[in-house]
């Protein structure tokens, strides 16, 4: 079984949020990007294996990639896995991956969507997947940073 410390949602994939405090509280070594349109481009590929530090090992696959990846063994490894939305993690689990909580960080404004809590926005198909992953026991929650308070989504989709 995988030793999953992290999955979270944050367009901005890595950045210095999550490469700082999020890889030092997680004591991370490695991270996967699932993400079907980054994974097929290279330059980008590149760019976020050299945006983590040279200690933390960074993947990216497709969805399909990933399922395969996520169902191997730690092998001491701690892992966070980054997503771009809520339905890659909601696939992600029906494919077999055992996530059992959902960190929401970067969701930013765009067509279709509304603010759903102070900067995170979020369409209509997107409130509905983060109901589906409550119901089935995933514990979603807003924190932007570590010390941040955790924000429970549930009480914000009612």
């Amino acid at each position: 079984m995988l030793n999953i410390v992290l999955t979270r949602i944050d367009d901005r994939l890595i950045h210095g949020q999550v490469v700082t405090a999020w890889s030092k509280i997680t004591e991370a070594n490695r991270i996967i990007i699932v993400d079907d349109e980054v994974a097929e481009e290279a330059f980008l590929v590149k760019v976020l294996k050299t945006a983590a530090p040279s200690n933390i090992k960074v993947d990216v696959f497709g969805i399909n990639e990933a399922t395969e990846a996520l169902k191997g063994e730690s092998q001491g490894e701690k892992l966070i896995i980054l997503v771009k939305t809520p339905s890659v993690v909601l696939s992600l689990i029906e494919a077999g991956v055992d996530i059992k909580a959902l960190n929401v960080g970067g969701m930013g404004a765009g067509v279709g969507r509304k603010k759903f809590y102070k900067n995170i926005s979020v369409s209509e198909s997107e409130k509905e997947e983060f109901k589906k992953l409550t119901d089935i026991g995933v514990n979603v929650f807003i924190q932007i940073v570590p010390d941040a308070k955790q924000i429970d989504v549930k009480k914000l989709l009612k």
